[in-house]
Order: structure tokens, then sequence, then C-alpha cells
């Protein structure tokens, strides 16, 4: 048996590695959900995903993973039959849209070559065609974590207004959510979907949504069978700090200390960093002379980045000798480019030597595995990194937007 030193480099897009001070916080003796105790904890953890949102909406924080909330912000706003239009820019696009089919709605599929995010022009075109208004939603990947491509989501809904189209907007910030800069309210956006294990470092286990008056009103006609996913049932107790039936309680305690984390390091310090991160991860990819899969600069993403593997080379087999002979773990090509491409993660909890390290076992796995490559990509990002290191001066801000 093989002897393995040192600590795992977990670098796939999610979930992340959960730091030290969540884990200890998770740690916690459970307590009574009924009880005061457990009042203050749900008060701190609602109020401080509306930060993190940038809304001043509720936020319903269900026991599941992403999966659950997506379903939960199709339920609640839409009846079987209705028409929703959905942009094809990547797997879990796809998945998306596939779960509409099987709950009774009729997605409307915009194609997309996976290199690229939602187009608005192309929204509002069809928008501005459906004079009789028959679509009901727009639903938008704002980070395709299969990808590495973000989506304009301000772009969108300008897009939306333009066409003078009533349609709900839903939009799924599960990779994006605590990593880049997203805003809820500014951006118009009625329903936001988004999990615990990525940006939020948390184990999986807890999903969100974040929802507007329209899209609350939309949920009183709303006929798609819910019960475990209504809003209507969390809504009221979340008023005074409690949920409707046992929640995840010591979950929730790692969320209140990754809610603090980001407090004190402040969002907007939190997505410089990322976006610094993806800066560097670029340059070492240009650096060896790979292709990023991410076609527009405006659509990088800075949660993770794709890398396509150069023509006759299979991703799986690379990513087998990261992992064999470094102990890291890349992400995985899924759905139309697997095999194609490997992703590298770097978001969360994550750091200059981190990415480094990360950076490194890439390249030395490039080596290993015999891919053809240039040498000199980590070089590049470490060159970057030393040349913006600088001390932030922003402040902190507050969780409360109540």
């Amino acid at each position: 048996m093989t002897a393995i030193n040192g600590r795992h480099f977990l670098q796939i897009p999610g979930p992340t590695n959960v730091p030290d001070r969540v884990l200890r916080a998770i740690d916690n003796a459970t307590i009574d959900h009924r009880g005061a105790d457990f009042q203050k904890l749900g008060q701190e953890v609602l109020a401080g995903m509306k930060h993190v949102f940038k809304t001043k909406s509720p936020v319903v924080i269900f026991p599941a993973s992403g999966t659950g909330a997506w379903e939960a912000a199709l339920v609640n706003t839409l009846s079987a039959g209705d028409h929703v239009l959905m942009c094809e820019t990547g797997h879990f696009a796809t998945l998306w849209h596939t779960m509409a089919k099987k709950l009774g709605l009729v997605p409307e599929f915009i194609d997309g070559d996976w290199r690229h995010g939602a187009d608005p022009a192309a929204i509002e075109a069809r928008l501005a065609a459906d004079t009789k208004h028959t679509i009901k939603a727009v639903c938008v990947v704002h980070n395709e974590t299969s990808t590495g491509v973000t989506s304009r989501i301000g772009e969108v809904r300008k897009a939306i207004d333009r066409a003078k189209h009533p349609a709900l907007y839903l939009v799924d910030t599960i990779s994006s959510l605590a990593s880049i800069d997203y805003r809820h309210d500014e951006w118009g956006v009625d329903v936001t979907v988004a999990g615990s294990q990525k940006g939020l470092m948390l184990p999986p286990g807890l999903s969100f949504n974040a929802v507007s008056d329209k899209a609350i009103a939309a949920g009183k006609t709303s006929k798609l069978p819910k019960s475990y996913w209504s809003w209507e049932e969390m809504l009221g107790p979340n008023k005074t700090g409690f949920f409707p039936y046992t929640p995840a309680t010591n979950l929730l305690y790692g969320l209140r200390e990754a809610l603090d984390m980001l407090r004190e390091e402040g969002l907007d310090n939190v997505f410089a960093r990322h976006d610094r991160h993806a800066e560097a991860t670029r340059r070492a990819v240009r650096g060896w002379g790979l292709e990023i899969l991410c076609l527009n600069p405006a659509e990088y993403s800075s949660a993770l980045t794709a890398v396509l593997m150069p023509d006759g080379r299979n991703e799986a087999e690379f990513r087998k000798t990261v992992l064999d002979k470094f102990n890291m773990s890349l992400g995985s090509g899924l759905g139309k480019v697997a095999g194609k491409v490997f992703r590298i993660g770097h978001l969360g909890d994550f750091n200059d030597l981190m990415l480094a390290g990360t950076l490194a076992g890439v390249e030395m796995g490039l080596a290993v595995a015999g891919v053809p490559h240039k040498k000199g990509g980590i070089d590049a990002a470490m060159e970057y990194l030393v040349s913006t290191k600088t001390a932030s001066a922003k402040q902190p801000a507050k969780l409360s937007v109540a």
C-alpha cells in the first residue's frame, strides 16, 4: 500500500475546502430547534444570507443540495404547461432544463456553444416576439460550473425590460454566490438559487432561494405540487427565526461561521481575491500554450477555469495522473465537453500559496502525463501574484440589511 503524505488538494469547482473555523462550528452540540438559542441562530443566518445575496427580500433555506433549490424555484412560481425560456450555456443549464420538463413545464432552449454565456440580445428578441406573454419565466445560470463561463445577469435584466415582458427572472448562482459579484435586488432577479458547498465554504447540504415580492405573488397562483419545497410553509416560521420542520442545525452553525468570515474579509475583498486568483490561473494556462474554454473575456469565471486538452488527449487520463502522482483532484469534463476539458477550481477559502501549489501540480501533471505544453505557466502566474499582492484597505461590510 503506497503511503500518501501531506494534505489532499481538492481543486474541483465544488464542493470546496471547508475552513477549520467552519468545521469547528459544525462540531458544536446539537440544540433544541424550538428553543431560544436556535431562534437566535436562525435569525442571524437568515439576515446574513440577505447580505450575501444583496437583497432586502426573504431568503429561504432548505436542507438540500442545489438541485433542491432549482426545484423549489420552479414549483413555487409556475404551473404545469407554463413555458419557460432557458439558455444552453453548459451541463448544469441542461440539467435545469431537464428538470423543468420532468415537472410538466415546457422549457424552450436558446442554443449555445458552451463557450459563451446567455445572450441578452437573443433573449430580448425571443421575448419581444412573445406578444401573448406565453413565456412565464426566464432561467439563466450565472456561473456555469461545467465551462467556466459566466452570464451577464444585469444585461439580461435590461433585455427583459426592453422587451417589456412580464416573465419572472430566475437565476442559478450555485457556483458563484460569495465568489463572484452578484446583486439580486439591483439586477431585478425574482428567484436566486444557491448552494452551500462552494463560495459559502460549507459541506453540501444547504440550499437557498432569495425571493422577490413578485415571485412570492406568483406563488399564490402556482399550481405545481409542493409540500417540502413550499415557500409559504417556510416564510411564516422564518419571520421569528424558526423552521416548519427539523432544520440542519449543525450546518447552520457552520453557515453562521462562514458568514462571519465573509463579513470580516468584506464581500468586495472576497470578489477581488477571486478575480485575482482567476487571472493568475488564466495566465498559467496561456503560459502552458493551452486554451481556455471561455471565449469572451467579459464572461470569464472567477470561480473556476476550464482548460481544453490538446487534440488527441483525454482529460480523464490526465486527471488520473495528477491524482495518482500528486494527490490532487481536478474537475472533470461534463456533458458535451466530457473528455475534452479539465477544470481548475479556485474558489472559496483559498489563498496565493494554495493556488501556487495547485498550478504547480497541474504543470507537473502535464509533464508526467506527456501532454504537449510549454513550460513556465506557473512562473507567469507567480509573477502576476507577486506584482498584485497588496493589502486591502477596505472595511468589512455589515451583514444585516434589515
